[in-house]
């Protein structure tokens, strides 16, 4: 006689997120067995005892573990067990990432012959020009080319340019040759934060782009795809030329400034433009004064952290050069180092 407490396959099936046929499949498999079998039915029923057990056979299913290594996890202890699954989960990663390089090289392939060679790069720098703009990316569903990061090549010069409307990032490098002729595209963001971590492993790179994509092949024969939007990017030249003259520069030591941001972390920061000597201006009335120099008229203005701490740590070399034109107008940031840095921070109202 069955128990009253027992379910049927039908109950248990329902409960646990399992189908009876794949409970019948466990039961054979000898994974999950049922409590009880109607001798004259040959219906399975289960207990309330076997939930646990089998809702997690269900997830590890989901995640792809063969059945013989289920078996060895239910029969491990919780050291062994975990070991297990870390074991399938890196078995599954190195697979996805054999699936993915075929894949890209398949891709690469069928564009070959329509294939424009744009220049060659170091990764290291390439890698490191995008973390610089990438900061000044944005993310608006109804203007999706705010995430790209717009890239233009002539002979001896590439240029990355991201902007959100709010800050924006140019920087310059020299290409390693020269390129045969212009081009200009706007990579996907969220494509190339994926690939610049395996550009930034590779001594060279060369980009080549077709009418949808641009390929990045590495030295070690990665070939790492990018989409490339179609929306327009914005005429960021045009806001670099409409802005008004410059009416205060200031020259800082890099390290000292980015030292000092990290070390106090405020919200808001000021910067008071002093023609005897620039300084930093905490929300508490403290100024640290800096090392470097200032033209102009005296006056202090203010910023979010958020947006100015990625402008002047993202610099290059030693010496940040910063452009003002009054309390309420954009701030240009500038470093060089082999190639340039330009960006644009919008300042805040007083605190």
């Amino acid at each position: 006689m069955t128990d009253p407490e027992m379910m049927s396959i039908g109950v248990f099936a329902e409960l646990v997120g399992l189908t009876a046929s794949a409970l019948r499949f466990y039961d054979d498999a000898g994974l999950l067995r049922p409590e009880q079998v109607d001798p004259s039915t040959g219906y399975r029923f289960y207990s309330r005892s076997q939930v646990d057990r089998a809702c997690r056979l269900r997830q590890l299913r989901e995640i792809g573990m063969p059945l013989p290594v289920i078996g060895e996890f239910f029969a491990a202890d919780v050291n062994e067990a975990t070991r297990l699954v870390d074991e399938h989960i890196a078995g599954m990663t190195t697979e996805a990432d054999r699936l993915r390089r075929a894949a890209e090289t398949l891709g690469a392939s069928l564009h070959a012959e329509s294939c424009l060679v744009v220049c060659t790069v170091p990764g290291p720098v390439l890698a490191g020009a995008v973390d610089q703009v990438s900061s000044s990316t944005g993310h608006d569903p109804d203007i999706p080319v705010l995430n790209g990061v717009h890239m233009e090549a002539e002979s001896g010069c590439v240029r990355l340019t991201a902007t959100d409307r709010y800050r924006l990032a140019t920087r310059t490098l020299v290409p390693t040759d020269t390129t045969a002729r212009s081009w200009t595209g706007t990579l996907a963001g969220d494509d190339l934060r994926v690939v610049t971590s395996r550009i930034r492993r590779s001594p060279a790179v060369t980009v080549e782009a077709d009418a949808r994509s641009v390929t990045f092949r590495t030295s070690g024969g990665d070939v790492l795809r990018c989409r490339l939007l179609t929306e327009p990017f914005p005429d960021h030249r045009l806001l670099m030329q409409s802005l008004p003259p410059v009416t205060q520069r200031v020259t800082l030591g890099k390290q000292q400034v980015v030292r000092a941001l990290e070390q106090r972390a405020p919200e808001t920061v000021g910067l008071r433009t002093a023609p005897d000597r620039p300084a930093l201006v905490f929300p508490e009335g403290y100024e640290m004064p800096l090392d470097g120099t200032a033209t102009g008229p005296d006056l202090t203005i203010w910023f979010d952290l958020i947006t100015l701490y990625p402008a002047w740590s993202h610099a290059l070399g030693d010496d940040l050069m910063l452009d003002l034109r009054g309390t309420d107008l954009p701030v240009t940031v500038r470093s060089a180092d082999n190639g340039d840095l330009t960006t644009l921070v919008m300042p805040r109202s007083a605190p």
